[in-house]
């Protein structure tokens, strides 16, 4: 798979790097849950809901029915809600506000399609019972006013409609007894349609009659049973509750935010978090990991590891020749300390010595009397079977060029979420172009749940990046001639291997070249 197909397979958003990113950023999102956890406690405190009355009206409606959802009720809820009721309430209560700030104080409820309920805001417990009070009376006014307005336009509509009827009534009346005085001229088909028309013209006037009657009627039943069943009355406020619910809402919000904030920024800020991120980005495998220094207690746990790190990277750099350097990108004090337990377990075994070349540190005071000499950069060149190591730093303004005074080889430690991606690949492309291979990288403070693979498969010149590149071989013939037969390699000294990651192994000797 080549890298364009990688970079494609690759998903948008890695969610496992987000969500290790998250819980890393775990100071954060606790700061903020704890900082809303006291904020609503304050406003609790300082900012008190103001007393708060309630209330609740018997509504009857006149076309009231079983089959109603509701609409009925939620349409006096929308009246209630108007500045005319609320300029009748104010009016009664002498206050000069607004009425469009006056809204802001108080709403209704419909609890069933008969009973509203009202809810009201005062500065004291008195304003609150008497704005209530003033709200539901004008409310229940405007209410009966309105169907008395209904009622009363329907009624007059039919009474209209019954005179109407009446007058043509009349005239009917009187074409009959035209026609009647005729006698035995009389057309007693003409008479049947008048007889026709006035029993019609008869029964629409007493329907007319009894309709008007009824909606007369209806009027008093609403204004009788739309009243005050529930007298306004102060709710009940505990101090406590209050408290606990606004401090559970504000830590609730300050939670979502820092997680949101945390979230955000681990996009934002792209600085992987995982091992597998680090080794690609690095071009080197992971060869050890060291936990977070506690501050206080477990210690010496801490210690025991760093030593034991310590051992694995001798091994690693004992066997070959050369200075090797320790470069910290975002742990300073873990590399300092690092390389004097290495420098203490090379000097066991012949001579060793320290180059202080990282800012902000003092290896002199870490190293302590003892065998081990720490050194400024450039002081004296090595002495013979004299095992250096080089401490320094990668971070931004680094100094490039000196580099290759610390070590001819390098190993990294690199603290988790220190440095984003782009740093990661400056640091990689500097140490090719300087031809300082990487051994490998020591990440400091990984996450704990991070069982990612840090170790490059692609190949070991790939894992160990560049460590082979410091002699770039020339072109050489495959096969000179020599005594008149074919020699498949030259002598070991003007061989070269730009493949080799990690030793150089010696090619066969030309005596046995001809028996392979």
């Amino acid at each position: 798979m080549t890298s364009a197909e990688k970079a494609k397979s690759e998903p948008l958003i890695d969610l496992q790097r987000l969500v290790v990113s998250v819980r890393r950023r775990r100071r954060l999102w606790t700061s903020m849950a704890l900082l809303g956890l006291i904020l609503g406690g304050l406003v609790a405190v300082f900012l008190p809901s103001p007393p708060t009355a309630v209330a609740q009206i018997l509504v009857v409606h006149p076309d009231d029915s079983p089959t109603d959802s509701g609409t009925l009720m939620r349409t006096d809820v929308a009246v209630l809600q108007t500045t005319k009721t609320a300029t009748e309430a104010l009016k009664k209560l002498n206050s000069t506000q607004a009425p469009e700030e006056f809204l802001k104080d108080y709403e209704g409820l419909g609890l069933t399609n008969n009973v509203l309920q009202l809810t009201v805001k005062g500065k004291t417990n008195e304003e609150a019972v008497a704005r209530a009070q003033a709200i539901s009376d004008s409310f229940i006014t405007e209410y009966i006013s309105r169907n008395q307005a209904a009622a009363a336009a329907e009624q007059k509509a039919l009474l209209d409609q019954r005179n109407q009827a009446q007058n043509e009534l009349g005239s009917i009346e009187s074409a009959i007894v035209a026609e009647e005085a005729k006698n035995r001229n009389a057309n007693p088909a003409q008479l049947e349609r008048l007889y026709s028309r006035r029993a019609e013209l008869t029964s629409k006037i007493s329907d007319y009659d009894g309709r008007a009657q009824e909606a007369g009627i209806g009027t008093p039943k609403v204004a009788a049973g739309t009243q005050i069943v529930d007298a306004p009355r102060i709710l009940p406020q505990s101090f406590l509750k209050t408290l606990a619910t606004d401090a559970g809402i504000g830590f609730a919000l300050g939670l979502l935010a820092g997680l949101g904030l945390a979230a955000v920024t681990s996009v934002v800020k792209d600085r992987p978090v995982l091992r597998r991120e680090i080794s690609q980005h690095l071009g080197a495998s992971v060869i050890a990991q060291l936990p977070k220094p506690p501050r206080f207690l477990r210690r010496s746990r801490a210690v025991t590891s760093r030593r034991r790190v310590a051992t694995t990277l001798v091994r690693a750099v004992r066997h070959e020749g050369g200075s090797v350097s320790l470069l910290d990108l975002g742990a300073r004090q873990i590399t300092a300390a690092l390389a004097v337990d290495m420098a203490r377990e090379l000097a066991e075994k012949g001579t060793a010595s320290l180059v202080d070349d990282l800012p902000k540190t003092n290896l002199r005071e870490l190293a302590g009397q003892g065998p081990i000499q720490v050194l400024d950069r450039g002081d004296t060149p090595p002495a013979a079977g004299e095992r250096r190591i080089g401490v320094g730093s990668v971070e931004p303004g680094t100094s490039w060029t000196d580099l290759e005074v610390l070590g001819e080889e390098t190993i990294l430690v690199v603290r988790t979420g220190h440095a984003n991606t782009e740093w990661l690949h400056t640091v990689a492309r500097q140490l090719a172009d300087r031809h300082i291979p990487i051994i490998g990288v020591v990440v400091v403070d990984p996450d704990p749940r991070d069982h990612t693979d840090g170790t490059l498969w692609d190949g070991l010149h790939t894992a160990l990046r560049g460590r082979a590149a410091r002699s770039m071989p020339k072109p050489v013939e495959m096969f000179p001639k020599k005594n008149g037969h074919p020699t498949p390699y030259k002598r070991a000294k003007e061989l070269g291997n730009a493949d080799q990651p990690t030793k150089r192994f010696a090619p066969v000797s030309p005596d046995n070249a001809e028996a392979l």
